[in-house]
């Protein structure tokens, strides 16, 4: 399966090409068997909505060349798709497909004007009763409605016939068919009308073919510009990446197209700019706004070190970025072929339709000759008997069942980007909205998965003076539990309102105790046990105060002298060991913590200056550490209940950890000391027993095999490359939020292709019946086969109104 890094079709070599010509379902079948039948070629999905071919090859040897011919023997035209892989080629692609809009709109102008006399003898008919008709049609000579029909047939209806003889030459028939048959039907009985009754233009029917051709190239422009609308989320990806970088080489600054920068060099990003390149911040802090990549709706805090992404905001601050990628490896360009892919693929209900759509025409054209053939044997006049069938030729136009599912594929795959969250292929998509069961992995996707100080409970010392003696003992070491411990006491002290010194303020409000024990709901009370031994705390509760002869104690912890005191910060194993005596709602309160899966330690005091080492030591602190539950991972697990999706938790940690996270977030099943071989295990064991579509969240190397064992994975790219290969769907942040977006936006996305579906068949099945009993003219046969097809495309359009569960920490 595929992740951000690695081709769809990585173990075969691949093609595309931009396919022109096709206007119908059948249009994009015939292409697909004609690429099919090629010898080499593996599988094809030919999109009628983006008119792209994507072609699978079991023999690398073949080339392009024969790729193109075999489309054109189809009777469509083929040209190898160019790579967007610089901004001004984006750009350009975009201008192009913007001026064929254009000149389609200016045909269409320019048709109207010429169709608009010819329905003056129709519309006074309308308003006269058929009285002044007469009249009115002498207003526009018969040579003129000749000529202007001419013009409309020849020139702007040139484009059915040419579609049309192509697809019969290839042995084909397509929509291009039915309007040239329609269209010229009407034509002709006119033309013949004029011949045989040169005085009487009350019989010509120049305005029904004329405004069929109008009306159908009015509807291919809007469909047209709807369709270009479905691939916002492309454009809007393309548009983020810059076209130069600004480059710093020893203490100068170079701007250089983009193309030219390489990987090591350092780029130099102002405020207000977007980052032009993957890599890691080397100097500066700054906030940066990654809305369009992740979805994610507010700033994020970057400092040195932390990475960052090609077509990000730098917020504030000038800041320098060491480069790790480039170009067409970096995330964002990983992105957009991931879109790209997902809105080529076809989902397979649309392969149910392709099937009926090859079918489709040739049994409208069945139908329109028993149409003509019926109104001839009951005697209705040949001119009755010929517009009614070109009624049936023109209203049975297959465009909205060709557009109902790639259109809705598109918009949805194209929000789903927009919001972080990115689906592999359209049959992930179509899995998604029938999943009733998500198992978590907990660390790093329920939970932050990097240990926090959950509990910090003083021992007869103020709890100011006690965070900062065991923020100064962990100063110097880089083991995440010492991070853990001096995160938390400069998130205290920037809760202090600045008055020149930051200090750790001495109520539980104000300390890490506010941090304190998600996982077991902040029921840990801060032990009242005193110390019969006072101890001294540095002159001042900041990090001003350093310690000295710092040392680990391997398997105990760490030892430092600070102000003449030596203390530590240790397991309880050393506490034991140095005989310290705690009492009993102390040691029951460590073992409470530790049931839930934290680690404890201990902060104590070996000896000090005044009282020599003969003082016995001394515990000052409990500390226990813990991975907290993510901020909206709560939210995220009461959402899919209230969709009727059940959450499991699948984890490798302890029995108490699993059990607190569970309890937490209200997940009623979980299964704790889960070995990674044996997670795949579960996800089959769960599939069996609630005989429903399981997907599995996860983000590690460990979570790979339960991802592939689901009917859907969702992997979060905050995780593994490991993780995301072996997903359907990956999500560009690590928030829980996101499986419940990704399974709701499935779910819509998936109704409006059931009811464009729906519409389209409806439409014909209701039409065709109409206009064969005469109960519906050609050109309003006309304006409701446009109508369909826009009204598909629009529908489809309806989904970028979505929002999802929004980020607001």
């Amino acid at each position: 399966m595929t992740d951000l890094s690695t081709p769809k079709h990585a173990a075969q070599a691949s093609a595309e090409l931009d396919i022109s010509g096709m206007t119908c379902a059948s249009c994009a079948m015939r292409v697909e068997k004609a690429l099919t039948k090629l010898p080499g070629v593996a599988s094809v999905s030919v999109n009628l909505a983006t008119e792209k071919a994507t072609v699978n090859l079991a023999d690398a040897a073949i080339g392009i060349d024969a790729l193109v011919a075999a489309v054109t023997k189809a009777g469509y035209q083929a040209t190898p798709t160019v790579a967007e892989t610089a901004p001004d080629t984006a750009s350009s692609e975009a201008e192009r497909a913007h001026q064929r809009i254009r000149r389609e709109l200016a045909a269409v102008v320019i048709c109207a004007l010429l169709t608009l006399p010819l329905m003056l003898p129709m519309v006074s008919e309308g308003f006269t009763g058929g009285s002044g008709a007469h009249a009115m049609s002498t207003l526009v000579p018969v040579w003129l409605q000749f000529g202007l029909a001419t013009l409309v047939q020849v020139v702007f209806g040139a484009r059915f016939y040419k579609a049309a003889y192509r697809a019969v030459r290839a042995g084909a028939s397509n929509m291009d068919l039915l309007v040239a048959l329609g269209t010229s039907a009407a034509y002709g009985i006119s033309v013949y009308e004029l011949i045989m009754h040169p005085g009487d233009p009350m019989h010509l029917y120049f305005e029904a073919s004329a405004v069929v051709i109008t009306l159908v190239r009015f509807g291919k422009w809007l469909e047209g510009r709807a369709k270009r609308q479905t691939t916002d989320a492309i454009r809007a990806l393309n548009a983020l990446r810059p076209e130069r970088a600004r480059v710093r080489v020893g203490n100068e600054e170079h701007e250089l197209p983009l193309a030219q920068v390489r990987v090591g060099m350092i780029v130099v990003v102002r405020p207000g700019e977007r980052v032009p390149v993957d890599g890691t911040l080397l100097e500066g802090r700054t906030h940066i706004d990654e809305s369009l990549i992740t979805g994610e709706s507010l700033p994020v805090p970057k400092q040195p070190d932390d990475p960052v992404t090609a077509g990000s905001i730098n917020g504030e601050g000038v800041i320098t970025v060491t480069t790790k990628a480039i170009g067409a490896e970096t995330t964002l360009a990983r992105i957009i072929r991931l879109v790209e892919t997902a809105q080529a693929e076809k989902a397979p209900i649309q392969r149910l339709v392709d099937r009926v759509s090859e079918i489709f025409v040739p049994a409208i054209l069945v139908i329109a000759l028993l149409t003509l053939a019926g109104w001839l044997i009951t005697g209705a006049g040949a001119e009755t008997a010929i517009l009614d069938a070109v009624a049936v030729l023109v209203i049975a136009c297959p465009c909205a069942l060709g557009l109902a599912t790639p259109a809705a594929i598109m918009a949805g795959t194209g929000v789903a980007a927009r919001h972080g969250v990115l689906i592999k292929d359209a049959e992930a998509l179509e899995i998604a909205h029938r999943v009733n069961v998500v198992a978590f992995d907990k660390t790093g996707t329920l939970t932050v998965g990097q240990p926090s100080l959950t509990a910090f409970e003083p021992i007869g010392i103020e709890r100011s003076a006690a965070l900062a003696l065991a923020a100064v003992v962990q100063r110097q070491s880089d083991h995440p539990l010492a991070r853990a411990v001096v995160k938390a006491y400069e998130d205290a002290a920037t809760l202090v309102k600045d008055d020149g010194e930051a200090s750790i303020p001495d109520d539980a409000n104000g300390s890490v105790a506010i941090m304190a024990d998600r996982l077991t709901n902040g029921d840990g009370a801060t032990a009242a046990a005193s110390s019969a031994h006072p101890v001294s705390a540095p002159s001042s509760h900041t990090l001003a105060a350093t310690a000295s002869r710092a040392r680990a104690v391997p398997g105990r912890g760490v030892e430092a002298e600070i102000d003449g005191q030596t203390l530590a910060i240790g397991s309880t194993r050393w506490l034991d060991e140095l005989g310290v005596v705690l009492s009993p709602d102390l040691s029951a309160r460590a073992q409470q913590l530790e049931s839930a899966g934290n680690t404890v330690s201990w902060l104590m005091r070996l000896a000090s200056r005044e009282t020599g080492a003969a003082t016995p030591p001394v515990a000052l602190a409990l500390l226990a550490f813990g991975d907290t539950v993510k901020p909206t991972a709560r939210g995220a697990i009461e959402r899919l209940k209230q969709m009727g999706i059940r959450s499991v938790l699948v984890t490798g940690d302890n029995y108490g950890s699993a059990a607190s996270v569970a309890a937490a977030l209200g997940i009623d099943e979980f299964h704790a000391h889960v070995l990674p071989e044996d997670k795949g295990r579960v996800i089959r064991e769960l599939k069996i027993r609630t005989a429903g579509i399981v997907a599995m969240a996860g983000d590690g190397i460990n979570d790979a095999p339960a991802l592939a064992a689901a009917d859907l994975g969702i992997a979060m790219a905050t995780g593994t490359d490991v993780a995301m290969h072996a997903a359907g769907i990956t999500l560009m942040r690590g928030d829980p939020a996101l499986v419940a977006d990704a399974i709701d936006l499935s779910r819509r996305t998936w109704r409006k292709i059931q009811q464009n579906l729906f519409w389209a068949f409806v439409y014909n099945l209701i039409g065709i019946p109409l206009a064969a009993f005469g109960l519906l003219n050609p050109m309003l046969a006309g304006a409701a086969m446009a109508f369909s097809s826009v009204s598909v495309v629009t529908n489809a359009l309806l989904l970028r109104t979505w929002r999802g569960a929004r980020n607001t920490r």
